[in-house]
């Protein structure tokens, strides 16, 4: 038994800040030179009131109404995200019921970032190579937006909320492997680089500014530094774990911070612009569905062929970051 992603669908709400209306609120802005550097046009913003699970639960019936997978065949939901529901109860638990999945099935919330899909694949091939599941559902979603103070532009610039669903089963007639080997890192020494600030027991610590201001912070040189530290030793070690060289890859899919970023990391790991995805104009960093999005869309432009290699690599708030290498319905 060997698992497999076997579908993708994802939402997006449809409220849409775009450049131009945040040029509108800061007339100093030069949304060209920002547009350009970021990548970004648009991103796609939660009305007051629509959550993480609102967004998750869109994707997921997408999903389901594509015929790709039926929902009583779910056994395993794990949900994503740093903007949960509620503290507790795990707002996994409260999509299972809106989504009328199986009461057998098992729910969990995992809170991460960046890596969060890579982690979530990580987990459902554990499930269900272990026996402890057949067909995994994993959801991310987030909706940073709300942690965003008005007058922050620079992750107002960036960031845009949405979600993506995804299905993990096991297959039985699959040659190799369609989902691995991993690797995975953590350096906690960079947590105070992108926080929520006034978010947790913690908040009286953490503070925007000298004025005691709360809400998202990012420190983008120090994080932008990391990444370039981090993520090409993170891809030659997959590639060692796999025992294929980076030609053998058929597409790289990063996460989708921004294109200034992107396009470092494509030039310092030296990655053909035609084997590499830059997917965030009209959509932002929607942090851990930045993948399963840019996978999803390539799929749709067929860029992705049956067989096809691609490394996924995650990285950022923690600091945390992970890649995988998956085939992509291979037999």
């Amino acid at each position: 038994m060997r698992a497999a992603i076997t579908a993708i669908s994802y939402h997006l709400p449809e409220d849409i800040l775009t450049g131009e209306d945040l040029a509108a609120e800061f007339p100093d802005w030069n949304l060209a030179k920002i547009e350009k550097k970021t990548g970004i046009k648009a991103r796609h913003i939660a009305r007051k009131g629509e959550l993480s699970s609102d967004l998750a639960f869109e994707a997921a019936e997408k999903l389901f109404a594509s015929g790709d997978c039926d929902r009583n065949d779910i056994d395993f939901l794990i949900f994503c995200t740093q903007s949960p529901d509620y503290v507790l109860p795990a707002t996994a638990c409260v999509l299972q019921d809106r989504l009328k999945l199986p009461i057998t099935a098992g729910a969990l919330d995992i809170n991460q970032g960046c890596t969060g899909f890579i982690y979530g694949l990580s987990l459902a091939k554990g499930l269900i190579e272990s026996q402890q599941a057949q067909r995994v559902l994993l959801l991310t979603a987030e909706t940073y937006s709300k942690y965003m103070r008005k007058e922050d532009r620079s992750v107002r610039s960036i960031f845009g909320d949405g979600a993506a669903a995804t299905i993990i089963e096991g297959k039985e007639n699959l040659s190799e492997d369609s989902i691995g080997p991993f690797v995975f890192g953590t350096d906690g020494k960079g947590a105070k680089n992108l926080k929520v600030c006034g978010s947790g027991l913690r908040s009286q610590e953490c503070a925007v500014d000298d004025d005691g201001a709360k809400g998202l912070f990012m420190n983008g040189p120090e994080v932008f530094n990391f990444t370039l530290r981090a993520v090409p030793q993170c891809i030659d070690d997959l590639l060692n774990r796999a025992s294929i060289s980076q030609d053998d890859v058929d597409l790289f899919i990063f996460h989708q911070a921004n294109r200034h970023m992107l396009q470092h990391l494509r030039d310092k790991i030296n990655i053909p612009e035609e084997k590499f995805v830059i997917s965030l104009e009209q959509s932002g960093n929607t942090v851990s569905s930045t993948i399963p999005i840019a996978l999803k869309e390539s799929q749709d432009q067929n860029r992705i062929k049956t067989g096809s290699r691609i490394v996924l690599v995650g990285f950022g708030v923690g600091y945390s970051w992970g890649s995988t290498l998956i085939r992509w319905n291979s037999t």
